[in-house]
Parts: structure tokens; C-alpha cells; sequence
């Protein structure tokens, strides 16, 4: 390796480490769940997770498991291709199918992570008539889709800010296009988009309105439909992206679902769909049973919506004040980068696996404990999740009076 770059990547490494903002990866020594073991916490027993993506635990769903083998069986390991040479298999066009029919949209299309479903979308729907109009807090995989965009203009409003996105919208030009992008729940925050506000905006303005729902499927709505059923609105976004790592099944794989013509133009055109193999056959597969267990047993939201509730009301009894949110996302906001990941690390001695979040993912002096719900915890869980906060919050100096000991 290059000497220079070599010393000069340690050097930015040894400044992380100094100022106690280097992550630390830990690893899961069993199936995610709301308890797992981990590498090196043998001898604590089983640790509570409260930072998993599993919404509503069924990565680990017999079901799930159960088809993803049997589509390694059938189909292999991979496609060994791209989707338009030899890399489309039955379950990719059965998935797509389900996703359409599940969100209320006429098609959907497969990739393999939202990241690469909204580089694809974003870029493939813009050019130098259009206008692009994002909140600021979106998702990463926003924002970079957008610097990979080629717009007439881009707009980034306040967040939620719906005074600040009419005037966007207003500046506009006469023919111009004009997306309208937000996530369906903000992921640093827990809150929501204001959809309804943003509906009526766009419509006003003949906009095209792109959400995001990656932390709202399986999440929101009555049947997990996500931010649209949560508000009345389904069928009113004209194109929703999302994920399948998250609630359906927490393995991989993203989609965009919205009218056949832009599906279509997306297997035509996207960079990510035309240059990159398609989604493994045996996610697909443990996708679908994802979402028909879902379909079958929507109580699994009325849970994941229970212990949502029950949580914020023990913490904030506890001392602690999380962010207001509809979500399964519970921020904890304790200020400082270096100070979140400490009492990350408390937390994982006191058996709670929960992660410090700071910056560059969030602004500086917003630095966060982002506890994340699923169906599947119990109230023991959760009592003894409430009492590890209870415990780490003193001993750190967030329940005194006095200065927090950073």
C-alpha cells in the first residue's frame, strides 16, 4: 500500500479513537431477535437488542426462514447476473407482484438495497427540466442520489417546513418537473413526514411525490402499509421507495413501487438495475413469506404500536425526555458524540445493546441514543431495558441535577 496514504489513514484513525468517536463493531453470535448472544458477552446471558431494524421480528420467523431455504434449494445462491441478460428469476417477478398489490400501487421493482432503489430512481427520473425539491433531514441515500442527479435546480426545505416547500414549489417554473422527495419517517428523529400537507402542496403544483418509507413498512398504518395508510392517503404518493431489511424480514433487498411506467422505465434506464446483479432468489423468497405473514397477521403492528407506547412511558417515568414520534424509533438526545457512544458501551455492560448515534449522522451537539421497538419484545424486556437506562443514566449524570460526567 501507498506509505503516504497508509500514515495518513492511521492518523485520521488514532484522532477518532482519541476522541472516543470510533465505532466498534459488535458481532451476533445467534439469529436476530429481541435477545441475542454476542461475541464476548457469554458470560452476561442474553442481551436485550434495542437497536435492530426487526420491527416486527421476523427475521427469524420460522416462515421466513423456512422459505428463503427452500428458495436456496430451488434456485441457488444467486443470480450471477443482471436482470435484463439472465439474472430474473419467478420469485423476483412474485415479490414485485406482492409489494404492488401490499402498497396499493400498480407495479413495483426489485433491487438490491433501497440505497440502490433510490440512486435508481432519483437520477433516472430527473433531468435539466426538472426541479428537486428535498427535506433536509432525508436519508443518506437521498442525498446522494441527488448529487448523482442532473437537475434544472434543487431545493433542499426546511424540515417539515411546508411554508418553506411552497415557495420551492411556487419558484418553480411553467413545464417544469418537480419531485418532491421526503422520508415517510425520518430515522434520526422518529418523526414523520407531514403527508398530508404535502399532498395538498404537490398536487397544487402538479409535483411528483417520492417518500422514502423504509422506517414506515411494517411500521404504520392499520396493515403496516407504512406513512400513506397512517394518514387515509394510500394511493395518493405517486411513488414510494423502501426497503426489505427492515420489517419484511430484515434481510436485504429494496424496491420502488409506483405506476407501471415508471417501473418500467427504471428496468430500462437505472444504472442500478442495468449494471448490478439483481437481488439474491432466496431473499426474494423469504420476502414474500415476509409479507404474507404480514398480510395474514396484521396484530403484529397493534404489538410493535403496544410496546412503542409502553417504552416512551417508562423512560420518560424514568427521568428521560425521548423525542415526540408515531414511530418505532425513540431518540434520546444526550448532546455529545464521544459521550452517546460511552453510554452506548454502559448499556451493553448492563445488557442492553443499544447504539450511540453522533456526527456526521447527526448535526453536532445532537448526538443520540436511538432505541428501536420490536413486536417482539415483552414487557420483561422491556422493564429490564428501563432499569439498565435507569442505572447507566445515574451513574453518567443524566438523572441529577448536576453536570452530565462526559
Amino acid at each position: 500500500m501507498n506509505q503516504k496514504l497508509n500514515e495518513e489513514l492511521n492518523a485520521e484513525l488514532d484522532r477518532l479513537r482519541a476522541a472516543g468517536t470510533y465505532k466498534r463493531f459488535n458481532t451476533l453470535c445467534a439469529p436476530q431477535g429481541p435477545v441475542v448472544t454476542m461475541e464476548g458477552q457469554g458470560g452476561r446471558g442474553e442481551i436485550i437488542v434495542l437497536s435492530s431494524n426487526n420491527y416486527l421480528g421476523l427475521a427469524n420467523h420460522p416462515e421466513v426462514i423456512r422459505a428463503g431455504i427452500e428458495g436456496l434449494e430451488q434456485y441457488g445462491a444467486g443470480t450471477a447476473s443482471v436482470r435484463f441478460i439472465c439474472g430474473t428469476f419467478q420469485p423476483h417477478l412474485e415479490l414485485e407482484a406482492d409489494l404492488a398489490s401490499f402498497l396499493h400501487t400498480e407495479a413495483a421493482l426489485t433491487y438490491v438495497s433501497c440505497w440502490n432503489a433510490n440512486e435508481a430512481l432519483i437520477p433516472t427520473l430527473t433531468d435539466q427540466n426538472t426541479v428537486i425539491l428535498s427535506d433536509e433531514l432525508n436519508h443518506a441515500s437521498i442525498i446522494d442520489a441527488i448529487r448523482l442527479s442532473k437537475p434544472a435546480r434543487k431545493v433542499i426545505y426546511k424540515h417539515s417546513d411546508m411554508t418553506h416547500l411552497r415557495e420551492g414549489l411556487a419558484s418553480c417554473e411553467p413545464g417544469q418537473r418537480k419531485l418532491v422527495i421526503t422520508d415517510g419517517v425520518f430515522s434520526m428523529e422518529g418523526d414523520l413526514a407531514r403527508l398530508p400537507d404535502i399532498v395538498e402542496l404537490a398536487r397544487a403544483h402538479n409535483a411528483v411525490i417520492v417518500i422514502d418509507d423504509s422506517h414506515g413498512t411494517g411500521v404504520l398504518g392499520a396493515g403496516g402499509r407504512g406513512v400513506a395508510e397512517h394518514y387515509g392517503l394510500l394511493g395518493e404518493v405517486d411513488i414510494i421507495t423502501g426497503t426489505l431489511g427492515k420489517a419484511l424480514g430484515g434481510a436485504a433487498g429494496g424496491f420502488v413501487a409506483g405506476p407501471a411506467a415508471v417501473c418500467d422505465i427504471l428496468a430500462q434506464r437505472s444504472r442500478p438495475q442495468l449494471f448490478s446483479n439483481a437481488l439474491p432468489p432466496t431473499v426474494a423468497c423469504s420476502a414474500r413469506a415476509a409479507v404474507r405473514v404480514l398480510r395474514e397477521d396484521p396484530s403484529l403492528v397493534d404489538k410493535l404500536r403496544e410496546n412503542s407506547a409502553y417504552f416512551r412511558k417508562r423512560i420518560t417515568e424514568a427521568g428521560f425526555q425521548p423525542l415526540e414520534g408515531e414511530a418505532a424509533i425513540i431518540p434520546i438526545i444526550v448532546g455529545d458524540t464521544a459521550f452517546s457512544i460511552r453510554i452506548s458501551r454502559m448499556l451493553l455492560e448492563a445488557g442492553v445493546f443499544v447504539t450511540g448515534f453522533g456526527y456526521p449522522v447527526v448535526p453536532e451537539g445532537t448526538a443520540r441514543i436511538r432505541v428501536q421497538m420490536s413486536a417482539a419484545h415483552t414487557r420483561d424486556h422491556l422493564d429490564r431495558a428501563v432499569e439498565a437506562f435507569r442505572k447507566v443514566g445515574r451513574e453518567v449524570g443524566l438523572l441529577n441535577t448536576g453536570t452530565p460526567t462526559r
